[in-house]
């Protein structure tokens, strides 16, 4: 009965992990650039997102925690609204992108150095 137990609880703990794997790995999708203004910033955890308006359609964009914008050499400010941002990354479904570089005003940015 335990040895059920175990596998049962192993399972359980499968079917939560799933998701959240997925919602944060890469899938192996598609590498796009895109380049826009920010309409809207929310920063903070799991990651950060800024709206960009690209040739009159909105993308969200994810960028990284707090911690790797900081260790990317983001500073407070640099993604704020009316900023002009190329971002490159993984497509991660409708108008929706994973960034893991960003150019602001000429300046490289490097969110995920081992996807690059």
């Amino acid at each position: 009965m335990q040895r059920q137990a175990r596998w049962l609880l192993a399972i359980v703990i499968a079917l939560f992990l799933a998701p959240a794997q997925a919602h944060h790995g890469w899938t192996g999708g598609e590498t796009i650039e895109i380049e826009g203004s920010i309409t809207q910033v929310r920063l903070g955890n799991p990651h950060g997102e800024v709206e960009l308006d690209v040739d009159g359609e909105t993308w969200t964009v994810e960028v990284g925690q707090p911690w790797r914008n900081e260790r990317a050499g983001l500073a407070e400010g640099d993604l704020a609204e009316g900023v002009e941002l190329r971002v490159s990354g993984e497509r991660a479904g409708e108008r929706r992108l994973k960034a893991e570089q960003l150019w602001i005003d000429g300046d490289h940015y490097v969110l995920y150095p081992g996807r690059i």
